[in-house]
């Protein structure tokens, strides 16, 4: 079965690298004149990996999507915009859209619409698209030391999940089967945010309180993930929890890092989709009216220009209450 894998970042590029390795049939796509592409197609490697030879790459969409299979992993703002152009490429090839295995590999939750990354894919693929999404922890530097992750596949279509992490497994990614959809997409692209806050509290040199910011930031999340209809304890897995030390403490995390630079007025080019995970967020938060504390401090700090310690100090001048006294689907800190 052919694959193409759009998106030639550093998880992309790892992920056709990867499905490569394990047999896959792969096309690896990115945009023409983008240097990041540009780099891949005239050395065949970017700062991370080498590309096999026989691994094909190609910057023209129409025959990227001129298979069965797509793995996506762009920034999450980007999605409905590829999807325009997957649509426009059907059309010129075959008279209408086509319908495919999509497999989501980004965090992250549309801005404008507030929807999960599988709800804007449904929206916009052709009727009958399936819709697969792979998140969990690991770091492409540290996969290609070999260092082992386990990971989720997870989907509204129980015989895609199966599938598609019994054909992706192997000895360096074993994945679970994911059990809510949307406690898996908000946990993972919640956890983001966590690491924007984590970075922040690095670059402040109170890195000791990360403990406590990991327990209060699953919570609150928690909280949010059942008020929307999801299952409180996916929160706790892989997703989110088991995502933080690639996320809160790892030198080689984007949102980390991009929270440390931050308080220390450092600019960092490098995407965080926690910066534009916290806008969509603060949405839903008023939308299901769910009280998310860490997730406000970042937002006000990144969007409203509040004083970054100012606000960190405030998280602990709240008033004292029970760790546990409010059930997670209540909303309510």
């Amino acid at each position: 079965m052919k694959i193409t894998v759009i998106g030639c970042g550093r998880w992309g590029t790892f992920i056709a690298y990867y499905l490569h390795s394990i047999g896959e049939d792969l096309t690896l796509y990115g945009k023409a004149g983008d240097p990041t592409t540009v780099g891949l197609l005239t050395e065949r490697k970017n700062s991370y990996l080498t590309l096999p030879d026989d691994l094909h790459m190609t910057t023209d969409l129409y025959e990227a999507t001129d298979t069965d299979t797509v793995v996506i992993s762009v920034p999450s703002q980007a999605l409905r915009g590829l999807f325009a152009e997957i649509a426009a490429c059907d059309t010129a090839r075959r008279g209408a859209p086509v319908s495919r295995r999509y497999i989501l590999c980004m965090k992250g939750i549309e801005i404008e619409t507030g929807e999960r990354l599988s709800e804007v894919t449904h929206e916009c693929a052709a009727p009958g698209s399936r819709v697969a999404c792979w998140i969990g922890p690991g770091h492409v530097e540290e996969f290609l030391r070999g260092v082992p992750n386990c990971m989720i596949i997870d989907s509204d279509d129980e015989a895609l999940k199966h599938e598609l992490a019994d054909e992706f497994s192997s000895p360096l990614i074993r994945f679970y089967y994911g059990c809510d959809l949307i406690g898996s997409e908000i946990g993972a692209a919640a956890k983001n945010v966590i690491g924007i806050a984590a970075g922040m509290l690095d670059g402040f040199g109170l890195s000791a309180l990360k403990g406590a910011l990991m327990s209060r930031g699953t919570y609150e999340i928690s909280r949010l993930i059942g008020s929307m209809g999801g299952d409180p304890g996916s929160a706790y897995g892989l997703c989110h929890l088991g995502d933080y030390e690639a996320t809160v403490f790892s030198a080689h995390s984007h949102n980390r890092m991009f929270g440390e630079s931050f308080v220390r007025g450092e600019k960092y080019t490098s995407l965080a989709e926690g910066y534009y995970t916290v806008d969509a967020i603060m949405r839903l938060s008023e939308k299901y009216n769910v009280e998310l504390p860490i997730c406000s401090v970042v937002y006000d700090i990144l969007y409203r220009g509040a004083d970054p310690k100012m606000c960190l100090d405030s998280l602990f001048r709240r008033e004292m209450k029970d760790e546990f006294w409010s059930h997670p689907t209540t909303g309510k800190e």
